[in-house]
């Protein structure tokens, strides 16, 4: 069953008229062939910060594992509201779901990927993690977790742009999801083949102070704590294996692994894991984009990254 907004709530949107939004229907046509999905896109730049961030959702779930309608909504320049939102709009709900739309549409889109990248769209990854939103701090880590996991490059261009600083301040913070999704994407920096440990290198001795302090507070967990903290348990090891080549604290006094608990191969997928319904429905959408094996140390994906961002990068919502 495809999501469908049909043209009769479609008109019910317009005008600010918010309750339309919620009366979505499931049927077998898709949102396009009923000329419902360029409105649902004009409504991503209404005046109505919550018909923006509604209409945000039902673009996510139109996109989802839907390689067709990804394409649909890129022709129909539904990338580029999507972005401007993410970016500045002023309504944080509303920059929140605009980035989990722009996560579900360019996710194993290719073209969507090259416009994310040719539009900054890491520097707005960036204001996120600097935002003091978890919520949307989270979304940000796991977009840019599937990034790093895509593209040799994007790891290049990460460690340039300054995320490793930002994500070892996030595996501090007091929200798990945080600290377990900005963990797993230290890690990915760390384990990436082009260029090792390196890209840690200028902030070397904040990172060992940083797994330290974090195994420090496993220790002193209780029994029920240190069940709930078993992926940040397995990310601070395999960081610090990855990084200095010898077992953590946490696997020499048997913390790693307690009793009862199934010994592993490799670290949990944490940050990947916000997309777990993607995952799920793997047997139906088109084959996974390979990873890039081009990027070098001088980062391959920089000019793409940093070209001119669109006429449209600023929000233009009409108040």
């Amino acid at each position: 069953m495809a999501l469908v907004v049909s043209v009769e709530v479609a008109k019910q949107m317009d005008g600010g008229n918010y309750s339309g939004l919620l009366a979505i229907e499931y049927c077998s046509s898709d949102l396009h062939s009923v000329g419902g999905l360029v409105p649902v896109i004009k409504y991503l730049r209404n005046s109505n910060a919550r018909i923006r961030a509604k209409a945000a959702d039902v673009v996510t779930t139109v996109v989802q594992n839907n390689p067709t309608s990804q394409q649909l909504v890129m022709e129909a320049s539904g990338f580029e509201p999507l972005l401007s939102n993410f970016r500045s709009d002023p309504d944080l709900t509303a920059r929140t779901k605009a980035l989990g739309a722009l996560s579900s549409l360019i996710r194993n889109n290719r073209p969507g990927v090259a416009a994310f990248r040719l539009a900054n769209g890491y520097i707005g990854l960036r204001d996120a993690l600097n935002s003091e939103s978890a919520r949307f701090q989270r979304k940000a880590l796991s977009l840019i977790h599937y990034l790093l996991s895509e593209s040799h490059s994007d790891c290049s261009v990460f460690a340039q742009l300054g995320f490793p600083h930002l994500m070892m301040c996030l595996a501090s913070s007091d929200d798990s999801g945080v600290r377990e999704a900005a963990l797993g994407g230290l890690l990915e920096l760390a384990r990436d083949t082009t260029l090792g440990n390196r890209s840690l290198l200028a902030e070397h001795d904040r990172l060992r102070w940083l797994l330290r302090r974090r195994m420090e507070s496993i220790r002193t967990m209780t029994p029920e704590d240190l069940d709930a903290a078993r992926e940040e348990r397995q990310l601070v090891d395999s960081l610090w294996i990855a990084c200095y080549n010898e077992p953590s604290m946490l696997r020499n006094e048997g913390l790693l692994v307690l009793p009862g608990e199934e010994s592993f191969e490799q670290p949990p997928d944490v940050a990947g894991r916000f997309f777990e319904p993607m995952r799920q429905a793997s047997a139906r959408r088109a084959p996974p984009v390979e990873r890039s094996e081009s990027g070098d140390e001088t980062g391959g994906g920089m000019v793409l990254l940093l070209g001119p961002a669109p006429n449209g990068g600023s929000n233009s919502h009409s108040h």
